[in-house]
């Protein structure tokens, strides 16, 4: 592993190999480079979706930064604005990427207009006074949209979140507006508004703005389509050509419907060794769930860990037919399920620098009915990861017993990739809809709930003797590292992501939340937390019971995702997934600073060189590991940017 150990404000940096990239052959290599600077180009459009002032913020900072640099500038205020540019970098804007909360900066106003009125006129995003006069307040006022993504019960979302979807238009407009395009009956619905900003235009009637070729973000995608045009004439196979067309005529028309017919010739797609996905997929941005961030990540098979996935896929049948949910919501067939572990060669957009471990898609929820899912666990990030997290003291400082601590370093790591691949592989795959019931019924509280039914179904199976029939747990105590670690997690060490009096609002945060409170309050003792030295620590005490009621709280969420159940996702989400004990949380937060870990990682793409012959043909591509953040950020902000 190439290390980098850069760490600010609460994060870290690592950088992630890529093994087994010099067998591939040069056209490989060539396909997968240019799949990359496809990847590479949506970064400004994430940007721009993050906030409606984060690209001109972003570029005055970098501004300020160049002239920081050039002077090597020391004192506080300075040292400050670089940790908050690296912040907005990382984050993709002025907003936590996990939290959703805004930056407060660490340097003075006087000090920040004093630098941005240093820089020359024509650098900058306008004319410098009416610049301050945009960004001061939206930098420096706490009060002004101080959230990305609000998902406060009770409260306007779209009005309340500072996310760039919506412009000038209520969340009951909005509900009001989709809910008209949706036809009673349709069987094939395409994903209404995945792909464009709503506004009112001057004579107040809602329109949308598409993002497409000619259209918002049309420039940007302009880039993307021709890197992914250049991708194809190295692809694979003549599917990967028709998958990689039909998501070219998606980004010129903007046709939702185009989008399904590029996501099922995509699901067909099994043959390759690279993949990639490429455009706005996932709605966790958007606090509605109905609009897509955009997002990239091209990758390549770990041929190793792909035995363990392929197994798993092709028993996704008897999963199904044994899942402890009622069987009207079981699939009586199940379709198309692929599985692969996978290196990422590239992140951008929504995925870069801090990423999924593994992804299921497609979204659509006919699709995945009629066609099936394709799921990857990235296997160079997991590692990554558990790299960093060794001797850090971490387990030593929260696990309650030595016994359970060994229990973890023993299984930990195989039991964590494990529920990866039947969350991802199986459990977001599983189940059915009810005919009839509207794949957007949940709204804000469907994300936690699809994130919640998944990771059940997890936990749920890798306690199964199947498991061990078929070679993927060594023996049947290897299931408790995982239940230990997850239940830990939700009830206690995930706080370390949250400020101080703040409720939970990330999707998958308070999907955790939910299953280990749920179960702790229902288990009747099952699950504890009991102090020792005036320290929390987690003692489960049947670990088959705690099984037990993963699958009742399974049965339920499934029911309530296949019936639609608004009223019962809301009270499961707001009753166990939100709300934080201050007491505790304040405790965890302690000995967790008494550790010095940094609570977010993320990662640094390697640079990706092209190396032609004396005939102009690509031989190779060379791969370069030591960019520093910085380098990397300014250079993307410079490459991969329209204006």
């Amino acid at each position: 592993m190439i290390q980098c150990s850069e760490r600010f404000a609460d994060i870290q940096m690592l950088r992630y190999e890529l093994p087994a990239f010099d067998e591939l052959s040069a056209r490989q290599k060539a396909y997968i480079y240019y799949l990359a600077e496809a990847t590479l180009w949506g970064r400004d459009i994430t940007f721009d979706q993050y906030g409606r002032y984060n690209l001109v913020i972003r570029k005055t900072l970098e501004e300020v930064y160049r002239l920081i640099e050039t002077e090597d500038c020391q004192d506080d205020n300075a040292k400050a604005l670089v940790v908050y540019l690296k912040r907005v970098w990382f984050s993709n804007g002025i907003y936590h990427h996990y939290g959703c909360e805004k930056f407060v900066p660490e340097f003075s106003q006087e000090y920040f207009e004093a630098m941005v009125r240093r820089v020359d006129t024509d650098k900058l995003p306008m004319p410098v006074d009416d610049l301050l006069e945009t960004i001061m307040p939206v930098i420096f006022d706490p009060t002004f949209l101080p959230k990305r993504v609000n998902k406060a019960h009770g409260e306007d979302l779209v009005m309340t979140s500072a996310c760039n979807y919506y412009i000038g238009v209520t969340q009951k407009e909005v509900e009001q507006y989709y809910a008209a395009k949706k036809q009673d009956g349709e069987l094939c619905p395409p994903s209404y508004g995945l792909n464009s900003t709503l506004r009112k235009n001057a004579d107040g009637e809602l329109v949308e703005d598409v993002w497409r070729l000619n259209g918002k973000y049309g420039r940007t995608i302009e880039h993307i389509v021709e890197c992914l045009n250049k991708a194809g004439e190295y692809a694979e196979n003549e599917r990967q050509k028709q998958v990689i067309a039909l998501l070219v005529d998606y980004y010129t028309t903007g046709d939702l419907r185009t989008f399904d017919a590029y996501s099922i010739e995509w699901l067909k797609e099994i043959d390759g060794h690279i993949d990639f996905v490429n455009g706005f997929i996932e709605v966790y941005g958007d606090p509605l769930g109905l609009k897509a961030t955009w997002e990239g990540i091209v990758e390549y098979k770990d041929i190793v860990a792909c035995r363990r996935t392929q197994t798993i896929s092709d028993n996704a049948q008897w999963f199904e037919d044994h899942s402890p949910v009622d069987p009207r919501f079981r699939k009586p067939k199940v379709k198309g399920v692929v599985a692969n572990a996978i290196c990422a060669a590239m992140i951008g957009g929504e995925e870069y620098p801090s990423t999924a471990i593994g992804i299921n898609l497609p979204n659509a929820e006919w699709i995945r009915a009629q066609h099936g899912s394709k799921s990857v666990t990235i296997t160079n990030f997991t590692a990554a990861y558990q790299k960093a997290a060794k001797g850090n003291g971490f387990m030593d400082e929260f696990v309650h017993d030595r016994d359970t601590v060994e229990i973890i370093l023993k299984y930990g790591e195989a039991c964590d990739d494990l529920h990866t691949d039947l969350h991802e592989c199986l459990g977001h795959g599983s189940g059915q809809m009810m005919p009839g019931v509207d794949p957007d019924a949940l709204k804000a509280y469907g994300s936690t709930i699809e994130e919640a039914r998944a990771d059940l179904f997890g936990l749920y199976y890798i306690a199964d003797k199947k498991m061990f029939e078929l070679g993927l747990v060594p023996d049947m105590e290897a299931y408790k590292a995982n239940y230990y670690t997850y239940i830990m997690n939700g009830l206690l060490t995930q706080m370390v992501r949250i400020k101080p009096g703040d409720n939970i609002e990330e999707a998958h945060m308070r999907n955790r939340a939910l299953i280990s409170n749920w179960c702790y309050q229902h288990g009747d003792g099952c699950v504890d937390l009991v102090k020792r030295n005036g320290k929390t620590y987690l003692v489960i005490n049947d670990y088959r019971k705690l099984r037990s009621l993963f699958a009742e709280l399974l049965a339920e969420v499934q029911r309530i995702k296949s019936e639609g159940d608004y009223e019962a996702a809301r009270a499961l989400v707001e009753d166990y997934g939100v709300r934080i004990d201050t007491a505790l949380h304040n405790e965890v937060l302690e000995r967790y600073r008494s550790l010095d870990i940094a609570p977010y990682k993320g990662f640094l793409n390697p640079k990706m060189t092209l190396v032609r012959n004396d005939d102009g043909e690509i031989v190779d591509v060379n791969l370069d590991f030591t960019e520093t953040m910085v380098q990397q950020m300014m250079r993307y902000s410079r490459d991969y940017s329209v204006e």
